[in-house]
């Protein structure tokens, strides 16, 4: 079978235009235990951020849901005419891990990839999430490829030119494993062949909390092609102090697609988020760059301003309607869910 990558398509970094992003509307309670009622308003207000630049395509699972869906995005102010409806039910609401990965050729083609999805190999409601990208592919009518692997988004960032970052913990380890049995090898061979990548850059583990089991984008992320940020922790005696030092030194070590030394940024850990007793994910580098806009974690006291430094300004200028990053009101987001914003937007790249 011919692969994506021998037919010329790339998966763009996140920065590069965007034709739509995708959401599926916020169902699954259990994701937000105590505090699901604002959280129908916080993907309003991710919605309201991202229309100026970009359509907004989100997934609902029936006629109830949609009209739900409508009101809220109207009572926050969204132009719903740049908001399209999508009667595709779902599991749970973070498209970014069960949605496809878009690959762009250069003549401007746009085709998916559909890889398998199993609930992070954690929860055992995952089915519906798992069939999205056959339902996408019929509605929009794009050809799709099907590695026959399980592979989530958040678990890996590209810089759009070949190199593509993720982490041991999440793809190797035996524990919540995505595919039992496959090396290293088949591994990178894969995502060569259905995401065009040149070079993958494996960092270790992920931070603590993340029930995703290393996600990397709680962890380091790609801000142009050669610059990374990448989490940091100046406490000691903090259990992230330790896995984050290893990762900020592999990453010293490490070189692009061509072999060139690549910027490494630190990027200062918040203050530990706890929810009921347990600790949550929470890290600056969980953001998503928009045509319109960066949605990003609240930058709090601890760190606030060195983590809104080392943000990804490369991007910003690239769309007229571009303004700074929308924070405070997205907090619900993510201090209850143990997940970001990332995680609820896929993008879809312009055509």
């Amino acid at each position: 079978m011919t692969t994506p990558a021998a037919l010329g398509y790339r998966m763009p970094a996140e920065w590069e235009p965007h034709a739509a992003t995708w959401l599926a509307w916020p169902h699954e309670r259990s994701d937000w235990p105590g505090k699901f009622a604002a959280i129908p308003w916080v993907y309003a207000e991710v919605v309201r951020h991202l229309v100026p630049g970009e359509r907004v395509r989100i997934l609902v699972g029936d006629a109830v849901s949609e009209r739900s869906a409508r009101r809220v995005v109207a009572r926050s102010g969204v132009d719903v005419r740049r908001v399209d409806f999508f009667r595709v039910p779902t599991d749970r609401s973070w498209t970014r891990d069960f949605c496809p990965l878009f690959v762009r050729r250069d003549d401007g083609d746009v085709a998916l990839t559909n890889w398998k999805f199993n609930g992070w190999a954690k929860y055992p409601n995952w089915k519906r999430d798992d069939a999205v990208p056959d339902r996408l592919a019929k509605l929009l009518r794009r050809r799709q490829w099907k590695p026959g692997l399980v592979l989530e988004g958040g678990s890996i960032d590209v810089n759009g030119r070949g190199t593509l970052l993720t982490t041991e913990e999440c793809l190797l380890s035996p524990v919540q494993a995505r595919n039992p049995g496959v090396e290293r090898a088949e591994l990178e061979r894969a995502l060569h062949d259905y995401l065009g990548v040149r070079k993958v850059l494996w960092l270790g583990g992920g931070i603590v909390g993340d029930d995703t089991h290393g996600h990397v984008d709680d962890l380091a992320r790609f801000v142009d092609p050669r610059t990374v940020v990448v989490a940091s922790e100046e406490d000691p005696t903090d259990p992230n102090y330790d896995p984050l030092r290893e990762n900020r030194e592999r990453l010293a070590r490490m070189t692009d697609q061509d072999a060139a030394p690549l910027r490494v940024v630190e990027l200062p850990m918040p203050a530990p988020v706890l929810f009921d007793g347990e600790r949550l994910p929470a890290s600056y580098a969980n953001f998503f760059v928009g045509n319109a806009a960066d949605l990003q974690r609240p930058a709090r006291p601890a760190g606030a301003r060195d983590a809104r430094r080392a943000l990804p300004r490369p991007a910003r200028g690239r769309h007229p309607c571009r303004r700074p990053g929308a924070r405070a009101r997205l907090a619900p987001l993510h201090d209850a869910a143990g997940a970001g914003v990332r995680g609820a937007t896929a993008p879809r790249r312009a055509p």
